[in-house]
C-alpha cells in the first residue's frame, strides 16, 4: 500500500541502502546523479498515456496525448471527458483501433463503477496489478508503471521493461541481455527500493544513448 513517508525521505533511505548494499549500483547512482522520480496521482491519465505509448516513439505518443487534450471538452484527460469522444474522435487523435477500444474500456469501467481508482492506493502491489490488468489493453508491465509513476510505490521490479533490463546489462557489464529469472533474482539484494534501483539503470541507459530529452508526460523517463 501507498507508504505515509514522504517521498523525499523514501528517495534518501533508498540511495543509501542501495549504495551500501551494491557497489556496481552505488557507481550507477553516482554517473545518474540525483534521483528526479516524481510521481504524479493523476491515475487515470497516465493509464491512457500509458496505452497511448505503447510500441510508439516518445515523440509520436506526445503529439497523440497532446491531441487527445486538444479534443477533450475540458481540455483535461479525465473519465468523463473522454467519455465524450467516441471512437471516431479518438481515431482522428492518432490512436490505432485497438488502442482507442482500450481507453474506451478504461473510460467505461471507472465510470461504470467497474473500476475504482481511488481504492487502488489503499491494495498491495500484486492485488492493483490483478484490477488494472483487467481492462483490455492493460498488461503488467502498464500496470507496474503506474505503480511507479503513480501509486509512489518503492518496491516496483519491471522485469519486461526493455530500458531497465539494457540498463542491467550495461551497468553490470553482462555479454546478453539477462532473463526475467535472472532479473528477479539480481532484483532480491535491492528490496525493498527495486523502483529506485529500476530509475537508476533507466539512468544509464539514458546516459548510453546521450538522451537529454526532457520529461514530457506522467509515464516517461
Amino acid at each position: 500500500m501507498t507508504t505515509l513517508t514522504p517521498w523525499a525521505d523514501t528517495i534518501n533511505a533508498a540511495i543509501a541502502y542501495l549504495s551500501n548494499s551494491d557497489p556496481v549500483m552505488a557507481h550507477a547512482i553516482e554517473r545518474v546523479g540525483p534521483c528526479m522520480l516524481t510521481p504524479n496521482p493523476n491515475i487515470f491519465e497516465a493509464l491512457v498515456d500509458a496505452i497511448i505509448s505503447q510500441q510508439i516513439s516518445v515523440k509520436a505518443a506526445d503529439a497523440i496525448v497532446a491531441r487527445v487534450r486538444a479534443a477533450a471538452p475540458d481540455g483535461l484527460i479525465t473519465p468523463e471527458s473522454l467519455l465524450l469522444l467516441d471512437h471516431d474522435a479518438l481515431r482522428a487523435a492518432g490512436l490505432s483501433t485497438p488502442k482507442a477500444r482500450y481507453v474506451r474500456d478504461l473510460t467505461e469501467k471507472i465510470t461504470g463503477g467497474q473500476l475504482d481508482l481511488a481504492q487502488l492506493e489503499h491494495l498491495p502491489d500484486e492485488e492493483v496489478i490483478e484490477k488494472l490488468i483487467a481492462v483490455k489493453g492493460i498488461g503488467r508491465w502498464t500496470a507496474e508503471m503506474i505503480l511507479i509513476f503513480s501509486l509512489s510505490r518503492p518496491d516496483v521490479l519491471p522485469v519486461d521493461d526493455l530500458g531497465f533490463v539494457e540498463g542491467v546489462r550495461e551497468s553490470y557489464g553482462l555479454p546478453e541481455r539477462p532473463t526475467r529469472k535472472e532479473m528477479q533474482e539480481r532484483g532480491e539484494q535491492w528490496r525493498p527500493y527495486r523502483t529506485f534501483a529500476t530509475w537508476y539503470m533507466w539512468g544509464v541507459r539514458r546516459l548510453s544513448q546521450r538522451n537529454e530529452r526532457a520529461r514530457t508526460r506522467i509515464v516517461s523517463l
